[in-house]
């Protein structure tokens, strides 16, 4: 009964959704990505996506145990994967996260750190369509335990260090710039002869 109940719900709000969608259409700037999302539709978006979760997810907890091993993994995985839209903090503040649509959230906001662990993890495995958040999970749910120490590592992000931060710096992808830079030191250093780099704009 209660399973019949949420779908009906899933099915409403969808409609629900589909018809505001359709009555904006002709707004000037309704699909712009530069918009931001006003409160009533970052309020439904939430609860759907929540209802949309399996019910067994909800009542999930992290099976990987906390420890220093897994978040240090969790922080490489993250600098590497997630940060260049997330931030190393979790923050969401880099170059790209406010130019999504919704804006990428800030994983330290108490809104992000009442979901349920099993919420978390479904969001990391699966994705979330129409955002800028990708499906990152490989296999099965219960394969994947990266994305379980991801959870670790979210929960800890209002307390992560400076020093922390610094140590994820190693990870992040380089730009082409820093690419050239590094290759060019290391030309030098196995004793080639460099030649100036062309400056990129």
């Amino acid at each position: 009964m209660l399973r019949r109940i949420k779908t009906f719900s899933i099915i409403f709000l969808f409609l629900l959704v589909v018809a505001l969608l359709t009555a904006l259409w002709l707004l000037p700037g309704m699909f712009s990505a530069k918009a931001i999302p006003p409160e009533w539709e970052v309020k439904a978006a939430r609860f759907i996506r929540h209802l949309a979760t399996p019910s067994h997810f909800l009542k999930m907890t992290n099976p990987v145990p906390f420890s220093s091993e897994a978040l240090a993994e969790a922080r490489h995985h993250f600098a590497d994967h997630c940060a260049i839209c997330h931030a190393n903090d979790g923050s969401g503040k880099t170059h790209m996260g406010p130019n999504f649509y919704p804006p990428v959230p800030d994983l330290r906001d108490p809104t992000v750190q009442a979901m349920a662990d099993g919420e978390l993890f479904y969001v990391i495995h699966y994705g979330i369509r129409f955002t800028g958040m990708p499906a990152w999970g490989k296999g099965l749910p219960e394969e994947d335990l990266d994305s379980w120490k991801l959870v670790h590592l979210i929960r800890h992000f209002p307390n992560i260090t400076p020093e922390e931060i610094a140590e994820m710096k190693q990870y992040n992808p380089l730009t082409r710039e820093e690419r050239e830079q590094q290759e060019t030191l290391d030309q030098f250093l196995s004793g080639e002869d460099v030649l100036p780099q062309e400056h990129h704009h």
